[in-house]
């Protein structure tokens, strides 16, 4: 019996055309929807496809940097946006950037060109009940749609707004500054905590109040603040001593170096099983990222803190994803419906781009009957893949690529560059040893 080769791509943003450019190129025919010029979100200017709404910086190229490592890996799988990207590139030195409407107009060309992508200028309003499918329709998914999304797996499985806290590597922290108790000894010592004094306390409110938050967009005026999950510069700003009884209270802890309670605490909780990441408790944030690195490095334990995610705050449509979807980013409740871009919790263009290409070669390999493995979990792609799904329910946030989702290195590796380039190298090595057998 044969094999219906043709799959319905919903959403024509980053990971919806990789997906569909890479899956036309092997033989795959794709109807692609898109519901721009009809209808824009309030994000969008462009008619076209693939724009870019923020800024034009696909981040660096350089390959002891995570963004670097990640675009090489993604090349190596097949990528076709990264290629069309740097055809168009614009002098930024280490860092790929584009002009946004020369991307988006090199990108409509390559889809238009392709004999095997159908392009309907249409709004889907709903899930499909059968066929192949990768559903790519973005952070700002329109109300229909959601709705249909919501109904599909089930209420409560989807976030309409973030309030992330910014998230840290381990082996970047200041160990002496750091010392591992939950309050009152209950639990086997599963928090960090970062002891700060009254004068390192007082400096860091003072810091936080002075500072200027990233404004919001204009589509996100009317998204009010939650009072559980306030920005912790909004919390600073109701008084000098708001945050020590709040999220930086230190009941309950005593700092072994001194044997006394400290004057306030920050807390920092393990985000993956292999707790080389840990998320700062309770200070979600609007501060600029410049700002949020040097206001935390304030805090001694943080003072040569490498950052795996940045504090954020602002609307985005996203699913719980351990609850509701596979590995292979496949929903749990159908087969053949997939989900790709940052609906599934990547956070950032390039990693858009790599969920599209995951989805898209899964699909060709179910249709090709190929075995259907993830890429290694020594590799960024592989990494951010098994993170996704490994997430508490109930604490799901949106993740970019990071040298901090990575299992350690095998051998000790002295200096902060020594490293990232260790990592690099291990990645892409066993991502070419991973393609020869797949």
């Amino acid at each position: 019996m044969s094999v219906n080769r043709k799959v319905m791509i919903i959403g024509a943003g980053l990971a919806g055309c990789e997906a569909a450019l890479f899956l036309a190129a092997n033989g795959v025919d794709v109807v692609l929807h898109e519901q721009k010029p009809l209808r824009r979100s309030p994000a969008h200017r462009l008619d076209g496809p693939a724009e870019l709404v923020c800024s034009n910086s696909l981040k660096s190229i350089r390959e002891d940097s995570a963004g670097g490592v990640f675009k090489a890996e993604l090349k190596m799988l097949g990528s076709r946006l990264l290629p069309l990207a740097e055809g168009c590139a614009l002098p930024a030195g280490a860092a790929l950037a584009v002009d946004p409407l020369h991307f988006s107009e090199v990108v409509a060309q390559a889809l238009a060109e392709n004999p095997r992508i159908e392009i309907r200028p249409e709004e889907v309003l709903e899930l499909p009940k059968d066929g192949l499918c990768i559903v790519a329709s973005g952070p700002l998914t329109s109300d229909a749609l959601s709705e249909s999304i919501e109904e599909h797996f089930g209420r409560g499985r989807a976030s309409f707004f973030d309030a992330i806290a910014p998230t840290v590597i381990r082996e970047s922290l200041t160990d002496d500054a750091l010392f591992a108790a939950s309050r009152y000894d209950k639990g086997d010592a599963d928090y960090l905590n970062a002891p700060l004094d009254k004068e390192c306390y007082e400096a860091f409110v003072a810091a936080l109040v002075e500072a200027e938050p990233y404004p919001a967009r204009d589509f996100e005026a009317d998204v009010p603040y939650f009072e559980s999950c306030l920005p912790v510069e909004v919390i600073a700003a109701r008084g000098p001593d708001t945050l020590r009884f709040g999220p930086f209270r230190p009941v309950g802890l005593h700092d072994p170096a001194t044997g006394r309670r400290p004057w306030a605490v920050l807390q920092l909780r393990r985000e993956n099983t292999s707790g080389t990441l840990w998320g700062l408790v309770g200070c979600q944030t609007r501060l600029r990222i410049a700002d949020q690195k040097r206001i935390f490095g304030l805090i001694p334990a943080l003072a040569t803190a490498e950052y795996a995610r940045h504090g954020a705050m602002h609307r985005n449509f996203f699913l719980e994803y351990p609850a509701t979807l596979t590995a292979r980013q496949e929903s749990q409740r159908r087969s053949g419906l997939f989900f790709a871009g940052q609906m599934t919790g990547v956070e950032g263009y390039v990693e858009s781009m790599g969920s599209g290409l995951l989805a898209a070669r899964h699909i060709l390999a179910d249709l090709d009957g190929a075995d259907n493995e993830l890429p290694p979990e020594v590799t960024l792609t592989g990494a951010l893949a098994r993170f996704l799904p490994d997430q508490e329910p109930g604490r799901v946030q949106p993740m970019n690529v990071s040298f901090g989702l990575l299992p350690p290195l095998t051998e000790k590796v002295r200096g902060k560059r020594a490293r990232k380039e260790a990592h690099g190298i291990r990645a892409l090595a066993a991502m070419r040893d991973w393609l020869g057998r797949n």
